[in-house]
């Protein structure tokens, strides 16, 4: 574990942005309070979060540099590596950050702070002081959350005959995602909650009967467009030339999250995956969500102040305002800011409103190793999706990871579901 860093850096900020391969101009004394932020938004997603940036300048009369990357894990990690870590990094997996908060990397919220640490996007880690003792603490923040277990058409006739998912798998080094949201979602609408949060923090194994039944639900799906349908996927990005599937390829159906809807006009609307998925066990109102969470690297007074103004009401109304309709962040109080709303946005926020259990995106809970392992096993049985023995050795391989993750001690979230909280 390394020591605390001192929270004014002169030298030490000119090396982290030379170290990102960014331009610096050079430090001086009256830059110290400038502060990077790390995360995940790029091509264009950052603007309005870095105007956000500069209306909390405004108000704290701190700076703010924001850094995007999709590579976020690998830069991150090649910063910690060099001990040049941004002030703030926004990541989306809860298994990630509870890594960084194993090995002293993200810093544990203060009071203050800690009470914008709400669940399901922020759950206290249990972990080990300097004496041995289990200690609770909470290490990051949602900033932004996304709704889940959805899936967007058109409002036309929609029969099984003319049915077709669209599935696109390609996403870099992240590729497989969409298909490890499908198991995910299909696990939870058809077996329920308790029995997706023990598969997800690594106490029900992946060779049950229930986990092997999403997988072989998702084929059933999945047939209903053809027999290539999961091999044309492996090749097909999640989102090409801006455009979203259901307008780029020949499908009539699409499984994403609520982000997807800044690809789409008002003519495509989402719908609860519960009314697609055939014969669910589990809770109508049950949804997976995800979400983009604030923790502190470099811990500093700036640092905790800028913390507080990413979970203030005042931030979420300049962040709303500084994006386009389509794009308005939804925030974890149900709120997506003032003013007019697309209606894929409102029906999102109908949606997340009824919903009575919200389970955190499990694969994004998982221990990384576990979560690249499971987003290859997708790719693999997209190959060939009713090989049966595929399948039960694709499990097997999983099982064994999942087990040496837990004999290791990986799993550090306990508990991943739970309500909404009121807005």
């Amino acid at each position: 574990m390394r020591t605390t860093r001192p929270p004014l850096r002169t030298a030490l900020a000119c090396c982290l942005l030379a170290v990102a391969a960014l331009v610096s101009t050079g430090c001086s004394a009256e830059e110290d309070r400038t502060l990077v932020v790390l995360g995940p938004w790029t091509d264009g997603e950052e603007k309005p979060f870095e105007a956000t940036l500069k209306k909390i300048s405004e108000r704290t009369g701190d700076t703010y540099v924001y850094k995007g990357t999709r590579s976020l894990r690998e830069t991150l990690v090649a910063q910690l590596r060099t001990d040049t870590p941004p002030d703030v990094a926004i990541l989306n997996g809860q298994g990630e950050l509870a890594e960084y908060a194993r090995d002293g990397d993200a810093q544990p919220l203060p009071e203050g702070v800690a009470e914008a640490a709400i669940g399901p996007w922020s759950p206290r880690i249990t972990l080990l002081d300097k004496d041995g003792e289990p200690r609770q603490h909470s290490y990051w923040v949602p900033v932004r959350v996304d709704l889940k277990s959805i899936v967007w058409s058109r409002p036309t006739p929609d029969t099984a005959e003319d049915r077709g998912w669209c599935l696109g798998m390609a996403s870099g080094a992240t590729s497989g995602w969409p298909g490890t949201d499908w198991i995910e979602d299909l696990l939870l609408q058809r077996h329920g909650h308790s029995v997706y949060e023990d598969w997800a923090t690594g106490r029900l194994k992946w060779d049950d009967w229930r986990v092997k039944d999403a997988w072989r639900s998702w084929q059933t799906l999945l047939e209903e467009g053809g027999d290539d349908v999961g091999k044309d996927a492996l090749a097909t990005p999640f989102v090409a030339r801006n455009q979203g599937l259901l307008d780029s390829r020949d499908c009539t159906l699409e499984h994403q999250g609520s982000f997807i809807r800044r690809y789409y006009g008002d003519d495509v609307m989402p719908a609860p995956t519960s009314d697609f998925v055939p014969g669910p066990a589990g809770p109508q109102t049950a949804f997976e969500v995800s979400g983009d969470m604030a923790a502190v690297f470099t811990p500093s007074d700036a640092a905790w102040t800028l913390m507080k103004q990413l979970t203030s009401r005042e931030t979420r109304d300049d962040w709303a305002a500084a994006a386009k309709p389509a794009e308005r962040p939804f925030f974890p109080d149900r709120t997506a800011g003032p003013g007019a709303l697309t209606k894929g946005t409102e029906k999102v926020l109908e949606l997340f409103r009824e919903a009575d259990d919200l389970c955190f995106d499990a694969s994004d809970a998982m221990p990384s190793t576990l979560r690249g392992a499971f987003q290859r096993a997708v790719l693999e049985f997209l190959q060939n999706p009713s090989d049966d023995k595929l399948l039960d050795g694709l499990l097997r391989q999983l099982e064994a990871e999942r087990q040496l993750q837990w004999d290791a001690g990986a799993f550090a979230i306990d508990d991943l579901c739970g309500s909404l909280p009121d807005g």
